[in-house]
């Protein structure tokens, strides 16, 4: 099929398309050597964050969709409607094996338990890799798909599209001029729980399975366990263990983004996770998780972060704000030795004392589309600034986390070189076990 057929139908979407995608930004801009190049592009999962990955990828010109998958055959409509006459598939495997050398890169939109056999088997063929976030959900495979990012060569990005937009890009720059002084210490926050959505902390009963979705395909890598209603698909498999990563895993990778880039910090050297406790199913409700880093420039010294969900936030006092102002719903605190700086979650920074502040002029910064930048990254033959060789360290660390939070109580120490933790209780939840045919290969 041809590429004006697709753009024909995505046209007659378009108004509707920008509505629900959320954070489009600046359009990407090719280089002029290389706007006669065509990216052809698989996507795995084309519903919820699927549609809005695809979709937002392919209102860049230089796109292509070359196969769409789902493992719900009801989920194809909207990206039938927008991009016609895209052949389907089920399986991920199939649609590697059979277009081969007709796709060069793939989205990967599915729940988090997939996206490391998926985009592992990506790049193993060659293929640039747009991977949702958390990248991984365990520490050992975030390790490993970045360093077969870099093995392969391949040009890739995580999908925390907010790590593009302008009021996370302009705290990130207030921070490393130095507008609050070093920063002494970082409290993050969101609302919700690691058990928000399903509302349940064990297995219900089995239910059948509804007409055009193939179950054994949605558990993948996971263990074998029956079909239940408005339990897992779609959306709740973020509760569950086995499939999502909790509150850390859904909002960690957006609002610790800015935190790690500000600050320039990379793993930590010790967890600890203290909550209201958990089960081998389900992520925990309220959970508190400090992370301790070495310093570095930016900040005063060794520093920690802190990170709380489920309606948990810190102390308002600690960020100097007017009696009548309150800390965002979601977003981080940072400490620094000559104010504070509020980053709400897709807020501008505030700055704090207001006083202090006041004639404090703030620097021109632009946002983009963070989609669009991974296409032109990758026409151009150049590394994105959110590849898996910063995401896999990000996620390493809020997957670490989820361990320290199955370990409540526990100080966890970290040596990141030699993958190892003090505890062999840690180590063991450094990774998981796949089923046959889902395995994700150590590089």
């Amino acid at each position: 099929m041809s590429r004006n057929s697709q753009s024909s139908g995505r046209r007659q979407f378009l108004k509707q398309s920008v509505a629900l995608s959320g954070l489009l930004g600046a359009p990407g801009v090719l280089r002029a050597a290389n706007r006669h190049k065509q990216l052809n592009v698989a996507a795995v999962g084309v519903n919820g964050m699927g549609w809005s990955d695809l979709n937002n990828i392919g209102t860049h010109d230089g796109v292509h969709f070359a196969g769409f998958c789902d493992i719900d055959s009801s989920r194809f409509d909207k990206a039938d409607a927008a991009y016609p006459g895209v052949k389907h598939w089920a399986d991920y495997r199939e649609m590697f094996d059979q277009l081969g050398t007709g796709f060069d890169a793939v989205i990967v939109s599915t729940p988090d338990h997939m996206h490391a056999p998926v985009a592992m088997a990506a790049m193993k063929m060659g293929k640039h890799v747009y991977c949702q976030k958390p990248l991984t959900h365990t520490v050992w495979e975030a390790r490993q798909l970045n360093q077969m990012a870099a093995k392969a060569g391949v040009i890739t990005q995580m999908g925390n599209q907010i790590h593009s937009a302008k009021e996370y890009r302009l705290g990130v720059r207030l921070i490393q001029d130095g507008a609050i002084g070093k920063v002494q210490a970082v409290h993050s926050w969101v609302g919700v729980q690691g058990r928000q959505y399903c509302q349940r902390t064990d297995r219900p009963a089995a239910a059948e399975v509804p007409a055009g979705v193939n179950w054994d395909l949605w558990l993948g890598a996971a263990q074998e366990r029956p079909f239940a209603a408005d339990v897992y698909h779609p959306f709740k498999w973020r509760d569950w263990q086995d499939f999502g990563s909790g509150a850390l895993g859904d909002f960690g990778c957006h609002i610790l983004d800015p935190v790690f880039t500000a600050l320039g910090i990379r793993h930590p050297i010790s967890i600890h996770a203290e909550n209201s406790g958990t089960t081998s199913e389900v992520w925990p409700g309220p959970e508190t998780v400090t992370w301790k880093f070495r310093g570095t420039k930016y900040t005063t010294g060794p520093i920690e972060v802190v990170w709380r969900d489920g309606g948990l936030k810190p102390p308002a006092e600690l960020a100097g704000m007017p009696a009548d102002r309150q800390l965002p719903a979601a977003g981080s605190l940072f400490i620094g030795e000559a104010g504070t700086m509020v980053l709400p979650h897709v807020g501008m920074p505030q700055l704090y004392p207001a006083d202090r502040f006041a004639d404090y002029k703030l620097p021109e910064v632009a946002g983009a589309s963070h989609w669009h930048a991974w296409v032109d990254a990758v026409l151009a033959g150049q590394k994105t600034t959110d590849g898996f060789d910063y995401a896999g360290p990000l996620t390493e660390t809020v997957q670490l986390g989820n361990v320290a939070a199955r370990l409540p109580g526990m100080t966890i120490e970290w040596n990141a070189e030699s993958f190892r933790t003090n505890l062999p209780a840690a180590d063991r939840l450094l990774t998981k076990s796949y089923r046959g045919g889902f395995e994700v290969p150590g590089v």
